[in-house]
């Protein structure tokens, strides 16, 4: 997963290695991919483009904003920042060939992480078709991450968010509200033991998109596309308003897992929220020993009893569902499909495009925001 070996120096900070050391520390650990004919080293990379265009897209991940080293490893960091821009070239219906990654950091980070944020950069890159051909180093009060993707069309047009037609079908590849229940896990203090609950914290400190189902919607006629960033009520809106459409979508299709269910009963127990707070994080609660919180303990009524009855799991229903809504960072794939297409298995069906604006659930308003807002 990046390999190199030890970087002599790595056991004390980057301001001890230097820039120059700094950089062969990350090189080290990434490979620069079938593409590349110049890597990092000059002052540019060349990379192939086969089809004779380039997806570009470009992310930043912020410490404190997008991530926490409390939660994250950097290995945790550098699949993160991979992904979300690796996903972008995806839900254009390309396939991605490399990434540059510039790096902002305080001289005190220790070599070691940026060495582990490189590999998990190098492994998540790896996965998706990808090298790592160059990028940039700066001193910074926090760590900040922009990673650029580039990628490839094979051929084949764009997939837009401007192309969904009436009669269309929604379809998605990918898990949804995984991400956004691990944070409401991660943010609540709840500790996620092995098993359902600690598969949604891994989706949210390293999500694992499907970047080849990009490129398979697009052969199979896709007329839009997003990945699933923001929530997917939020970009399902992206889609509509670009294409001047109206897209529903019915919750008898995005019925929550077990795991969904599991965090919501586990957060109702420990009387924490569903709300995610980035600036709070208090002691982790073990599960096995967080106990129901009472409307007498609470001093209100709400969904912090047990859900022994109809209208308490009635409430952790909405919670569970409020996720697969509103959540994002999954970076599933959603897409526009003709009705005539016959889909692969793990592109599921959960709508359709109508005539009109704006996106409904159940032919209804969604109450509250559909997902997240950076300047909201």
């Amino acid at each position: 997963m990046g390999g190199g070996g030890e970087i002599a120096g790595e056991d004390g900070s980057v301001a001890d290695l230097g820039e120059w050391g700094v950089i062969a520390a990350l090189k080290a650990r990434m490979p620069a991919g079938a593409l590349t004919t110049v890597g990092i080293g000059d002052d540019s990379a060349v990379v192939t483009t086969p089809s004779g265009s380039v997806v570009a897209a470009v992310d930043l991940l912020i410490e404190g904003r997008h991530f926490r080293r409390e939660w994250s490893s950097a290995y945790d960091v550098g699949v993160k920042a991979a992904a979300r821009s690796l996903a972008d070239i995806a839900a254009m219906g390309a396939v991605n060939t490399a990434l540059l990654v510039a790096l902002a950091t305080p001289g005190t980070l220790p070599a070691r992480w940026a060495a582990d944020l490189a590999a998990g950069l190098a492994f998540e890159a790896t996965r998706a078709g990808a090298g790592v051909v160059g990028g940039d180093t700066a001193r910074a009060e926090a760590i900040t991450l922009s990673v650029t993707a580039l990628g490839d069309l094979e051929g084949r047009r764009p997939v837009l968010r401007s192309g969904a037609r009436p009669r269309d079908v929604i379809a998605v590849a990918g898990t949804l509200g995984h991400a956004a229940a691990g944070l409401a896990l991660l943010t609540a203090g709840v500790a996620a033991a092995p098993g359902a609950l600690s598969s949604l914290v891994t989706a949210q400190l390293r999500p694992a998109p499907l970047y080849d189902a990009g490129p398979e919607a697009a052969r199979l006629g896709a007329t839009a596309m997003i990945d699933v960033s923001d929530g997917l009520l939020a970009d399902l809106g992206h889609v509509a308003a670009a294409s001047g459409v109206h897209v529903n979508v019915h919750t008898s299709r995005l019925a929550p897992g077990t795991a969904l269910r599991e965090a919501a009963a586990s957060l109702s127990a420990s009387g924490a929220s569903s709300r995610t707070n980035p600036a709070y994080s208090p002691p982790p609660i073990p599960l096995e020993v967080a106990k129901p919180t009472t409307r007498a303990d609470s001093g209100a009524a709400g969904p912090l009893d047990s859900p022994s009855d109809a209208a308490g799991k009635g409430r952790l229903a909405a919670m569970a569902l409020e996720w697969v809504l509103t959540g994002g960072e999954d970076h599933a794939l959603v897409a526009a499909f003709p009705p005539e297409v016959t889909l692969p298995a793990r592109w599921r069906v959960i709508g359709e495009v109508r005539s009109g604006a704006g996106v409904t659930v159940d032919g209804a308003p969604h109450e509250g925001p559909g997902g997240w807002q950076h300047f909201s």
